[in-house]
């Protein structure tokens, strides 16, 4: 009896205190369950609220309206065709203008069709609603819009459409396309992975698989390379400007290889740039990964007679490259979004012209909606959503790349 006198209160805290980490456990679990859902609202909103954005109403005038100038739409004439309607609707010197900036016979449609809307039709937007705002107030829009702009065409805009990735930058909210700008961003990209990976992923073999962390000044890079990984982008800008686009110039602007259309402020210097600021990321994370490749499979490597260098390039590196893509995934996000560094390296708010190798005049996606967001009118809103489709859809189809390539090396260890 006094046995279990003794046992049966133990027994009781223990289990009191089973219960107490039980609900312990389960208040932290949903909290951890909030922050995911916190997190999934906000990026829903995100969405919802580009999208809002990239399809409106939007009211339109045009000085000659379209449906005149031609028995079937604009987009379905030939380039004879849309050549006559400049010829016949501008004047001489216009034309001529026109004709000397680029032989009007050897344009193709695109640029013809664009013409004619922005020289013949010339369309303006006066006002826009998102497709929220119609769905709730259609009425009241159209009376409004009946109201204020009787000369107004109140119609459906698909901002995000084909046209507006194929098109040129345009002053006219109306006519421009994010082609410049997309296209200087890939060669962005390029140039920073091509830099950057290769750089990264040597340094980080060498100070995993070489470098004594005994010795004082591999610590020193190690704790610089740390510290490097947190500066912010802008610092990186004002070094690109200082060593890419004024101490290289020669190089960055192409002068050496005989180039003299830029001063330096070109992809090349950008990309650079941009890789120099993704360099400490892609390190840390390519030596994690490395890190965590087991010493046994290195042991067995050394047991067989292979070098150190054979066992780094056939076995240390496949079982690592899975987690070194990761990082590299994360380091090419980071870098497609950026805006300061490219801001101050040379990156121009309105270019016209597409990119046409790394010594090139550039503009970029993150550019491009940094400068149609500062505009007053409203319509500025809904093209820079589209252009942030863009840039969404582009980064996710550049990671969707990379994961399935990690993925592809992964199955090739299992």
């Amino acid at each position: 009896m006094n046995h279990d006198f003794f046992i049966e209160p133990s027994h009781s805290r223990r289990s009191s205190g089973l219960a107490k980490r039980h609900r312990t456990g389960k208040v932290w679990q949903g909290i951890f369950f909030s922050a995911t859902v916190i997190g999934l609202i906000a990026l829903i909103a995100l969405l919802l609220t580009v999208l809002d954005k990239s399809f409106s109403y939007v009211v339109i005038e045009y000085k000659k309206d379209p449906a005149t100038l031609a028995s079937k739409p604009l987009a379905e004439l030939t380039n004879s065709d849309l050549a006559n309607l400049l010829e016949a609707n501008l004047s001489k010197n216009r034309f001529r203008t026109l004709d000397r900036a680029q032989t009007i016979t050897e344009r193709n449609h695109a640029d013809l069709l664009n013409l004619v809307y922005e020289n013949v039709v010339q369309p303006r937007a006066l006002d826009s609603f998102s497709i929220t705002q119609w769905l709730m107030h259609s009425d009241q829009i159209r009376a409004e819009v009946t109201q204020k702009y009787p000369k107004g065409h109140l119609e459906f805009r698909a901002w995000f459409s084909g046209s507006f990735l194929i098109d040129p930058l345009s002053g006219d909210p109306l006519l421009t396309g994010v082609r410049a700008a997309l296209l200087g961003s890939l060669y962005l990209i390029l140039i920073t992975v091509l830099v950057a990976f290769p750089i990264g992923v040597g340094s980080a073999i060498y100070l995993e698989e070489y470098a004594d962390s005994k010795k004082w000044y591999n610590r020193i890079i190690q704790t610089n390379i740390d510290n490097l990984a947190g500066v912010p982008s802008i610092v990186y800008g004002i070094l690109g400007l200082a060593i890419f686009v004024r101490g290289l110039a020669p190089l960055t602007s192409g002068a050496v290889f005989g180039s003299s259309d830029s001063n330096g402020r070109t992809i090349l210097s950008a990309g650079l740039t941009m890789a120099l600021l993704i360099l400490p990321v892609i390190i840390i994370n390519a030596q994690e990964a490395i890190r965590a490749v087991p010493v046994s499979l290195r042991q067995a490597s050394y047991g067989l007679g292979a070098t150190r260098w054979q066992t780094i390039w056939n076995h240390v590196l496949p079982a690592a490259l899975p987690g070194i893509l990761t990082g590299t995934i994360l380091a090419i996000s980071r870098a497609m979004g950026e805006t300061a560094p490219l801001i101050i390296v040379g990156a121009a708010a309105f270019i016209t012209s597409d990119p046409t190798g790394p010594f090139s005049k550039f503009t970029a996606l993150p550019i491009q909606i940094y400068n149609w967001t500062t505009r007053p009118q409203e319509v500025y809103r809904n093209v820079a959503a589209a252009a942030i489709l863009v840039l969404m859809i582009s980064l996710l189809s550049l990671n969707a790349a990379a994961i399935l390539l990690r993925n592809r090396f992964s199955r090739r260890l299992a």
